[in-house]
């Protein structure tokens, strides 16, 4: 199972990878939302979730969702939100646009990892 995970902060970045190699799953980072683009291209058949920080450089997290979700090879792919974002009508605005979670920074690992769980469809 891998998760690719979008995030220009290099300390999120890591955080988020303790995350996933706790489950035990591969971990695919991007450092912007055009880096994200181009390994979801690569890599989009083994890729089970998406995790997108809102706010990075060059394509955005909220407009690289939009691109993933009226893309047929990547519009199945759960999508989770992971930002500072907190505004009530940007969270539904990437519930409306296809994000299935949404993760609040900053957040502890086990927040996370269960986050992830319940974005897999395997929640406790």
């Amino acid at each position: 199972m891998k998760i690719l995970s979008a995030d220009d902060s290099l300390i999120m970045r890591r955080i988020i990878r303790g995350a996933v190699e706790v489950l035990g799953y591969d971990f695919i980072e991007a450092v912007d939302g055009i880096d994200a683009l181009e390994k979801l291209e690569e890599h989009f058949q083994e890729i089970n979730l998406i995790l997108l920080d809102w706010n990075m450089p060059r394509l955005d997290g909220f407009s690289l969702l939009k691109q993933i979700k009226a893309d047929p090879r990547f519009k199945d792919i759960p999508v989770a939100m992971i930002t500072t974002e907190s505004e009530k009508s940007k969270v539904a605005e990437a519930v409306k646009n296809g994000a299935i979670n949404y993760v609040m920074k900053p957040f502890s690992q086990e927040d996370l990892i269960t986050k992830i769980l319940e974005s897999l469809g395997e929640g406790f």
